[in-house]
């Protein structure tokens, strides 16, 4: 019976802040998209690049490291 002392008070604490955990993801908007990033994910686009791109992006990698 003792027990009970202590286990209600740390359950309703427990209760508490499992609350505040949950509305703060709500005002957050860690629930806004659900749907978004799965579809990111099935939408990936892996069309090469075109010629242009490829060599512009070779050259950018050359002068980030430090060639001519």
């Amino acid at each position: 019976m003792e027990s009970l002392y202590l286990l209600i008070p740390l359950s309703v604490v427990l209760v508490f802040l499992i609350g505040v955990a949950f509305w703060w993801s709500v005002k957050s908007g860690q629930f806004d998209d659900l749907e978004g990033p799965a579809y990111r994910i099935l939408m990936d686009d892996d069309r090469p690049l075109p010629e242009e791109d490829v060599a512009a992006n070779a050259q950018t990698k050359r002068d980030a490291a430090g060639g001519d």
